[in-house]
């Protein structure tokens, strides 16, 4: 919302109907008349103003998401620009510069891909993949990372997991910019060996076991403790 002072126009009528009652009473033979004119014309203005200030107005800034029309396509857009946003968030709450900056890309990658999905609706089957695997995964290991970095501790076990997480980033963003890159490509995309890829790595790392959540915060709330 934005709060705009819309001034009221009593004031100027007040300065309009002093300066003609006077125009209409003088005859304008003296220098000082005209004098008279001006200083009773802000007089009046100034008054008036004290009596009717004004009220401020609020206006709706925020702009309306694009669509459409098609409600799988559209339910989708709204999917990304929800991710978008939470990744954007958890970006500004990461105080590590590195991981700060591929949180950043992230973002302006993932914006792209939707971008390109609301431009051209054909490629909807390649980002429902997308954002079936890739962003609740990368949301999850963002938000872990956040998490242990609002501990306020360090230990080997977070110390540990933030740097394979921090690793992680490295191929969710490769991956990224190659899926982004591929939705130009007049061919139906099959991101297939990537996730499985990813999905390998993050495997090895301990970053997609079902307890990882918990573990997560579970050692968060063990180094508050100590």
């Amino acid at each position: 919302m934005i709060e705009i002072e819309k001034k009221s126009v009593i004031p100027v009528y007040g300065l309009m109907a002093v300066w003609v009652i006077y125009c209409i009473s003088v005859s304008f033979s003296s220098a000082w008349h005209f004098v008279w004119l001006v200083v009773l014309g802000v007089l009046a203005y100034v008054i008036l103003s004290l009596f009717f200030p004004g009220k401020t107005v609020s206006i709706d800034s925020t702009e309306k998401p694009q669509r459409t029309g098609d409600e799988n396509v559209d339910a989708l857009l709204a999917e990304g620009e929800k991710s978008v946003a939470e990744m954007s968030k958890l970006r500004d709450s990461i105080p590590n510069e590195e991981v700060n900056r591929k949180a950043g890309e992230l973002v302006s990658v993932t914006d792209n891909i939707f971008k390109k999905l609301l431009a051209e609706s054909s490629v909807y089957s390649q980002v429902k993949r997308f954002a079936d695997f890739f962003l609740p995964t990368t949301l999850k290991l963002l938000n872990s990372y956040d998490r242990f970095s609002q501990s306020g501790v360090e230990g080997e076990n977070i110390t540990g997991t933030m740097d394979r997480i921090n690793a992680a980033l490295d191929t969710t963003l490769e991956s990224y910019k190659k899926f982004y890159d591929s939705l130009f490509e007049n061919q139906a995309l099959d991101i297939e060996t990537d996730i499985t890829v990813f999905d390998t790595m993050l495997k090895k790392e301990g970053l997609l076991d079902p307890d990882f959540e918990a573990k997560t915060d579970s050692d968060t709330n063990t180094t508050e403790q100590v």
